[in-house]
């Protein structure tokens, strides 16, 4: 038997979810679809300089775990501006944090842009 998914906790979705040449047609040949998780790591590891061991901490899942999300992450990101596709942040299997004391960290994005979104917010596509 399998083990549940442990939910990956992330602090904050992207404000903008599409970058790349946007003017491209919108067809599944043109788009690289990055999950919010994997952004998530992207985000603490090279932006807010964590270690993937600190990473794996604040998303609340296994070293292991956060080095294979940025792996993937990562071979999106060079796919996108190698090849000129256009990449697109969405889905995942994440929970957002509830903001600082709840168990957050140094890098929650939550308390810094004074807006919180749900998961179930639609970001747009």
């Amino acid at each position: 038997m399998a083990r549940p998914m442990k939910w990956r906790k992330v602090c904050s979705l992207p404000e903008i979810n599409k970058f790349g040449p946007l003017d491209s047609p919108a067809d599944a040949e043109t788009y690289v679809n990055m999950t919010v998780d994997e952004y998530e790591t992207i985000r603490l590891i090279d932006l807010e300089g964590f270690t993937q061991e600190e990473c794996a901490k604040q998303m609340n899942v296994a070293r292991s775990t956060v080095q294979g999300i940025y792996i993937e992450a990562r071979k999106k990101l060079a796919e996108s501006l190698v090849n000129g596709k256009i990449l697109s942040i969405k889905g995942g299997e994440y929970r957002l944090c509830e903001g600082l004391g709840n168990g957050c960290g140094r890098g929650c994005h939550r308390h810094r842009r004074g807006r919180c979104f749900t998961e179930d917010e639609d970001r747009g596509d």
